[in-house]
């Protein structure tokens, strides 16, 4: 309401300017260089919040003009907290750094020209140019050769959130007809989770407390036992990325609540009805149940985007990986030679050196040249050089300090080559692809919005080659580097919380839930969403959710 700053002026076509059968954005209204980022989600908004402003003629291009708060989206399902309150419009966000906004979709890009072709369905298609890009789509479900997904929901965006909210409320609404039988309600109120992480927990949970805080005073006794959730994991624990004491707590938590948990599972076949799955037997063995259901959520991982597949295809050489965009340390995508597009987020993975390709320069650097072992002291000194240069292993050559005496196999005080061989093993083993977390991509956002806002600042001579170009950008910007500060898992009136290092947090009281929503409540992205969350929570104590199908 106070805000009196002009918005970004509109974008126009370059008159009588085609490239590949499509009009281009006009671009010679700026001398700065153009940045492009694509989607509105965490890595896409980090940046933006990040990046200094009037470094860049900023462009965003997304399908949705909103930022979702995401690990709130379990909560919107049964209206613990209400849509809006965990979405900010992205042209709050873009304004920040003088940006537009383009609600279109990306359908393909153009390496060698710089151009991305952005699309609205019914509006056309037009070539955005840009001398930096961001990719930032996210991913999408992976299917893991299952069939009849059509009859899932997915947990991803604000509309699907929406859509579950009407089925739940409707599956009760159909349970209390007089001419629904009693087999049919008992499958209308199975509600089947396909996938044990954080989403399908969180999930689960908060359908629990709506059955126990909610509907318990509106619906009778008969049709609340009929109610029956089931989480399907196709490991041998749930919220299996997290430490085996959560991933037990949680499995303990759930059978109190009568959450059935099935493990070693694997989902073959969903219909409108019912769901198929195999398990797997200690014997090796496999054994086929099919289990009505009136309501399944898919929440099973991620994979590329048809997008982000035709990025892929046109760097058949580097990008290899079947589920990710592969970027190096600096977020860049690899095979793009002037290093201009960056990927972040879900739809990309980190590729982390070998560790052991090193072993030769690592190891020679570490002792003196007239030794062949390396002393403590010694050690000590490697690991602050090792972390300088592989900042993305620091924790791991940290961790390997603190446990010298174990990696000294025979306890003489020193680390000979072998010994040194089966450290960096170590390394190489935990330096594995980055969670799909919010986290690592607010993280990834923040890092590449600070690159790029160094890169901007930098007086580099345009008219040097891409290899010159990418060499001062390497020294003027250091690798990324992901810190794990902890991964949360709400569980119904109970809260764990994954520190790494085997730290761990568990409670299952109040005090637990409200920590856990104040953690969230701290990292919204703007002073309204908190009033908002707060509003909600607040009306959900005193008068509970909203039991409205609309």
């Amino acid at each position: 309401a106070f805000d009196s700053e002009e918005p970004a002026p509109e974008l126009r076509l370059a008159p009588g300017r085609q490239f590949r059968g499509y009009p281009v954005v006009d671009t010679t209204a700026s001398t700065r260089e153009r940045l492009v980022v694509l989607g509105s989600g965490w890595g896409a908004v980090a940046v933006l919040k990040t990046l200094d402003r009037d470094r860049y003629d900023v462009v965003v291009v997304s399908p949705d003009n909103y930022f979702i708060f995401t690990p709130l989206l379990p909560s919107a399902t049964v209206g613990t907290v209400e849509f809006r309150s965990v979405l900010e419009g992205i042209r709050r966000i873009t304004k920040r750094v003088r940006g537009a906004y383009i609600e279109a979709s990306a359908v393909d890009v153009d390496f060698d020209s710089k151009c991305v072709l952005i699309e609205k369905p019914g509006e056309g298609r037009v070539w955005l140019p840009y001398d930096r890009l961001v990719v930032g789509v996210g991913a999408q479900s992976i299917t893991h050769g299952a069939t009849g997904l059509e009859h899932c929901h997915k947990l991803k965006t604000i509309l699907d959130a929406r859509s579950m909210r009407q089925h739940i409320m409707a599956n009760f609404e159909k349970v209390m007809l007089p001419t629904t039988p009693d087999d049919e309600k008992r499958r209308l109120l199975t509600f089947v989770v396909c996938g044990g992480g954080p989403t399908g927990c969180e999930f689960a949970a908060e359908l629990h407390d709506l059955l126990t805080e909610d509907l318990k005073h509106y619906f009778p006794q008969s049709v609340r036992e009929m109610v029956r959730v089931v989480i399907i994991q196709s490991r041998d624990h749930i919220l299996n990325m997290m430490d085996s004491v959560i991933s037990e707590f949680a499995e303990r938590q759930f059978a109190r609540s009568n959450i059935t948990v099935v493990t070693n599972s694997r989902v073959q076949a969903i219909t409108e009805t019912s769901l198929r799955y195999s398990t797997r037997n200690a014997d090796g063995s496999t054994t086929e149940h099919e289990l009505p259901q009136g309501f399944v959520l898919w929440s099973t991982g991620v994979s590329l985007t048809p997008f982000t597949q035709l990025l892929c295809q046109k760097l058949p050489e580097t990008q290899r990986n079947r589920h990710a965009i592969t970027v190096d340390t600096r977020l860049r995508v690899k095979g793009v030679a002037d290093g201009s597009v960056y990927a972040l987020g879900d739809c990309a993975t980190v590729e982390y050196p070998n560790m052991l390709e090193h072993i030769n320069e690592l190891f020679e650097s570490a002792h003196h040249a007239d030794a062949t072992e390396i002393t403590r002291s010694e050690f000590s000194a490697f690991v602050k050089s090792a972390t300088a240069k592989f900042p993305c292993a620091a924790g791991h050559f940290q961790s390997l300090e603190r446990n010298f005496d174990y990696f000294d196999a025979n306890h003489n005080g020193r680390i000979d080559r072998s010994e040194f061989r089966g450290m960096l093993e170590f390394v190489d083993a935990k330096l594995t692809a980055l969670p799909a977390l919010a986290q690592v991509a607010n993280q990834e956002g923040v890092y590449l919005g600070r690159a790029l806002s160094t890169l901007a600042a930098l007086d580099a001579d345009r008219s040097s080659d891409a290899e010159q170009r990418r060499r001062a950008e390497e020294l003027a910007v250091p690798p990324f580097a992901y810190h794990h500060r902890g991964t949360l898992a709400y569980l119904g009136r109970a809260a764990a919380a994954d520190f790494g290092e085997g730290q761990a947090y568990k409670g299952s009281n109040l005090a637990a839930k409200y920590l856990w929503r104040s953690v969230y409540w701290s990292q919204q992205v703007s002073l309204r969403t908190r009033f908002l969350l707060m509003m909600d929570w607040i009306k959900e104590l005193l008068f509970g959710r909203d039991l409205s199908k609309f």
